[in-house]
């Protein structure tokens, strides 16, 4: 019986549905720490942190980390599938749900896609259509997206993405961008920095889009 076989055999023995884990991954209940180059250092002082929501909108807006915190918040349990092949089950997140960033800013209609910019020039690019909205978790709804600052119940570590991550659990993980400063709504879709890399532009688990072609 290979790895992946005996993986999903113990996920059953869990009492945890092995149709959740897609193909080609494994479950780990570790928290795996990959990203390249350094982890930005804010020296514990977020008073000259700020957030862009730019792009095409009517009016940009530029948020404070207090102003961010004001905003409406929701906290999710949910699974996450990492394009380097592990799954880790029923972690916990809490954040901005993406669509109370809808009611700072005046989207404008040619608006297809949203890039999220993060520390150090790292993208990412989504669709409009993955990130606004709720969609139903074994019978649990919950928001397509959010601008994450908590997992399991503390502030993010500076591996995980402090002190902003955007999270879209239902695709690959390098969709869930790190150091988050700023998202830009978009007519059409464009590469972000993996994807120019050679990962998929879209990224969906279940499918096994982890690069060009698949």
């Amino acid at each position: 019986m290979s790895f992946f076989h005996r993986n999903r055999k113990q996920l059953a023995e869990r009492g945890i549905d092995p149709a959740r884990l897609p193909p080609g991954q494994y479950f780990t209940d570790r928290f795996p720490v990959l990203h390249a180059g350094a982890t930005p250092d804010y020296g514990g002082d977020l008073s000259d942190w700020d957030f862009d929501l730019a792009g095409l909108v009517e009016t940009p807006v530029k948020l404070t980390w207090d102003e961010l915190l004001a905003l409406p918040t929701v906290e999710l349990t949910t699974d996450i599938h990492c394009v380097t092949k592990w799954s880790k089950f029923d972690t916990v997140w809490k954040g901005v749900p993406f669509d109370a960033l809808l009611d700072l800013v005046e989207v404008r209609d040619e608006a297809t896609h949203v890039m999220c910019h993060s520390e150090f020039g790292f993208t990412a690019n989504l669709p409009l259509a993955d990130v606004m909205g709720v969609s139903v978790v074994r019978g649990v709804e919950q928001p397509k997206a959010m601008l994450a600052y908590e997992f399991d119940g503390r502030p993010l570590e500076p591996d995980h993405g402090f002190p902003l991550r955007f999270f879209v659990p239902h695709l690959y993980f390098w969709k869930s961008a790190k150091w988050l400063r700023g998202l830009e709504f978009m007519a059409g879709d464009r590469p972000g920095f993996w994807e120019r890399n050679g990962y998929h532009m879209y990224g969906d688990p279940f499918r096994e889009q982890r690069h060009w072609g698949d």
